[in-house]
């Protein structure tokens, strides 16, 4: 893997007189979290107030994970077969799907990129060396294009069954949590599902025990992960917010944030599921999320629910200091008589 660019630091002038502005309003200052959401933004920006939004971005990587095909003792590991993975992104591309229904009323949209498929990592490596440059390589491309483009905020997002899995070895592993701790309940699983992924977690943990860094990407993870690894570190360095949903966004945002120092910066938690791997990832970046719908779909659907809060949040914000500024004109005015 080639030298990352160093991430830049946020405007955290410009994030600072947002949230005093508000804070110094008692009006401003009874918007709760929202007031965080806007200084936040603001930074990111670099401009005060935060702008509206005008292309926010969900970018969905897809691909199949290789360990959706485990069973123990006959049992699979997820309520969806990985043929459902072909189903799912073809409602993606054709424009319909719940994803669409949401991007559309928040005025979002949405591309799919296709990655290539893993190996079941409880056995082997996810993928070989110049499959993961590949991979990395598509996700950071796949930034630049985006922003280009003209992208304001983006949305990484993933589909594929046995996400929650890889996510459960990768955080297990990252933060040396047991299978049977780090390992959640998925889409729908039974007490026998339960049973094989903690199996095929534990002897992918095993696997990837003395190894770090990318080697563990390479290893565990999927293509489509080691994508979203690259796409969340090269957008942070071009300054652009991005807002975090689901398990293996998550952990992808973790080792992200190892690799390029500074990424969690310009993270914001969109959205909590009841995933051990997803509530210790966001743990370790310190983001606590904006929602807690417990959403499990993937493909950016709760960031998606969030999206219209923020663009709420960037509205009463700059209402507010345009009221603040506005009172201070007449003492501005006296002044210079």
């Amino acid at each position: 893997m080639s030298e990352l660019t160093p991430v830049p630091q946020p405007d955290q002038q410009a994030g600072r007189a947002v949230a005093d502005a508000l804070a110094s309003s008692v009006r401003g200052d009874s918007f709760g979290r929202l007031s965080g959401v806007a200084s936040w933004l603001a930074a990111c920006q670099g401009v005060v107030p935060a702008a509206a939004l005008r292309r926010p971005r969900v970018v969905v990587f897809a691909g199949s994970h290789g360990i959706a095909t485990r069973t123990f003792e006959g049992v699979g590991l997820s309520a969806f077969a990985p043929e459902s993975d072909a189903q799912q992104i073809a409602e993606l591309k054709e424009g319909t799907g719940p994803s669409h229904s949401l991007a559309r009323r928040a005025s979002a949209s949405i591309t799919v990129v296709d990655c290539a498929p893993s190996a079941p990592i409880d056995a082997e490596p996810a993928m070989g060396n110049e499959e993961f440059e590949a991979a990395f390589s598509l996700g950071q491309a796949t930034a630049d294009a985006e922003i280009d483009s003209g992208a304001d905020l983006l949305i990484p997002a993933e589909v594929g069954v046995g996400a929650t899995t890889v996510a459960a070895a990768l955080m297990g592993h990252f933060t040396s949590t047991e299978p049977v701790a780090i390992v959640g309940p998925g889409s729908g699983t039974t007490d026998a599902m339960w049973k094989t992924k903690v199996t095929v977690i534990r002897d992918a943990m095993f696997r990837i025990r003395n190894l770090e860094g990318a080697e563990v990407i390479q290893a565990a993870s999927s293509p489509s992960f080691a994508a979203l690894v690259g796409f969340i570190c090269q957008a942070t360095a071009r300054r652009t917010p991005m807002l975090i949903d689901g398990p293996l966004c998550a952990a992808a945002a973790v080792f992200a944030e190892s690799l390029a120092p500074g990424v969690k910066q310009w993270l914001l938690a969109a959205n909590v599921t009841t995933e051990p791997a997803h509530i210790k990832a966001l743990q370790l970046l310190e983001l606590r999320p904006l929602l807690e719908l417990e959403m499990r779909a993937g493909q950016g659907l709760g960031a998606l629910a969030a999206l219209p809060l923020i663009q709420s949040a960037l509205e009463l914000a700059a209402d507010e200091l345009n009221v603040l500024a506005a009172a201070q004109e007449p003492t501005l005015e006296s002044a210079q008589e």
